[in-house]
């Protein structure tokens, strides 16, 4: 089992800076960020909840950790504000992917024996973070819970953690996992608890440690992937043979293929290979795809 710096387990949470309102101007179109509508969402502060009961539970410390850009620091006091004792900022840009998160996030955690995520961010909600998270770590993982039971042994961490997550249809799956484990929560099951003032003052003063990361050298052959385009999708153009007769109206019929008798609609049973052999077919014949014969 992971140790602490002290005489208990490290309880990390994973904290992420999102935008509660985004103002867009409608000039340029240019995204503007205010700093006082940024913090944590529900999700992480539900997780940063959980991660100071179970540290109460066990008698271990709390670790906040974030990746992004240094305004994220303000979240971070807002965590120690509440109750952790170790606050960790990963120089990571805010459009990290969530596997380059997760291995930023994973050089710091080598130490902490339960680490605690929100399910979802605000800003995309992938949820797919805590899962890289421990695949880099090789820890357990229990996502998208709806219930923590914290244990009753506070003298050392106890075997398994119990643990109640959300399935299809009303159920609910409970499981037992052993630390290290990764849990990410739903932001419903806890609400984070208000700082006393005397650690609000005390935070703006707190250090902040900076782990910086080097990011890896890409592969031959990668590179970023970018949206060629956003507008609706419109078929490709293509040549048809000029119409015979000299008449508007018969070229605009011609064109238009209203003059020609439509093919009758039929309904077919096919197995899959036949099936996708008659729309190719038929796209073929109707001048959406090239002629490969």
């Amino acid at each position: 089992m992971p140790a602490s710096r002290g005489a208990g387990p490290v309880i990390a949470a994973c904290c992420k800076l999102v935008d509660y309102h985004l103002d867009v101007d409608p000039i340029s179109g240019t995204v503007r960020v205010e700093p006082n509508s940024s913090g944590m969402s529900p999700a992480d502060e539900a997780a940063l909840e959980w991660a100071l009961r179970i540290a109460a539970s066990l008698g271990g410390s709390v670790m906040a950790v974030t990746a992004g850009p240094p305004e994220s620091e303000r979240m971070l006091r807002e965590a120690l504000a509440a109750g952790a004792t170790r606050a960790v900022r990963v120089a990571l840009e805010r459009r990290a992917t969530s596997a380059a998160t997760a291995t930023g996030l994973a050089a710091v955690l080598g130490d902490a024996a339960v680490i605690c995520c929100g399910d979802a961010s605000l800003d995309r909600g992938t949820g797919a973070m805590p899962a890289f998270l421990a695949g880099e770590l090789g820890a357990e993982q229990a996502l998208g819970l709806v219930g923590v039971h914290l244990p009753t042994d506070g003298a050392a961490m106890a075997p398994s953690l119990r643990v109640e997550r959300r399935l299809d249809r009303g159920r609910r799956e409970h499981l037992s996992v052993s630390p290290r484990c990764v849990l990410s929560v739903e932001a419903h099951t806890a609400r984070l608890r208000r700082a006393p003032l005397e650690a609000l003052l005390a935070s703006r003063r707190a250090a902040i440690e900076l782990a910086p990361v080097r990011s890896p050298a890409p592969a031959p052959g990668d590179r970023d992937f970018e949206p060629m385009r956003t507008a609706p999708y419109r078929p490709r153009s293509r040549v048809v043979p000029a119409p015979a007769s000299l008449s508007a109206r018969d070229r605009v019929a011609a064109l238009t293929r209203s003059s020609g008798e439509r093919p009758p609609a039929r309904t077919l049973r096919l197995a899959p290979a036949e099936a996708a052999a008659v729309l190719l077919e038929a796209l073929e014949s109707w001048g959406e795809l090239p002629v490969t014969r």
